[in-house]
């Protein structure tokens, strides 16, 4: 899913805001979570997730188009960890689909 459908989706399930309206909600929601990323906070969203930030610390690494060794300095990573109604529900066995129009079955 990307950002436009999000905005897309939540307009036609909230028909009383303007997409402009769903748009800034969800920019600010992003900017917000954003925001208490780079100060280090950790951003729980219930039965979704969590979301914090991982410090990798300085490796040498290689050029992979020449071979040559460089140094990769220490930087932070955005990490996610799924909770666990979100893991429960997409590994929920589906139900088996129903055949196709022209016989076969659904894989």
């Amino acid at each position: 899913m990307t950002r436009s459908e999000l905005i897309a989706g939540l307009a036609e399930d909230n028909p009383h805001l303007t997409i402009a309206d769903v748009e800034r909600i969800v920019a600010a929601l992003f900017d917000e979570m954003t925001d208490a990323l780079a100060r280090g906070e950790r951003v729980e969203l219930r039965g979704f997730g969590a979301f914090t930030v991982k410090q990798r610390n300085a490796r040498a690494g290689r050029n992979p188009r020449t071979g040559e060794t460089v140094e990769v300095a220490q930087k932070s990573v955005p990490f996610f960890k799924a909770g666990k109604e979100l893991r429960e529900r997409i590994n929920k066995p589906m139900s088996m689909p129903g055949p196709k129009k022209n016989g076969g079955v659904k894989t």
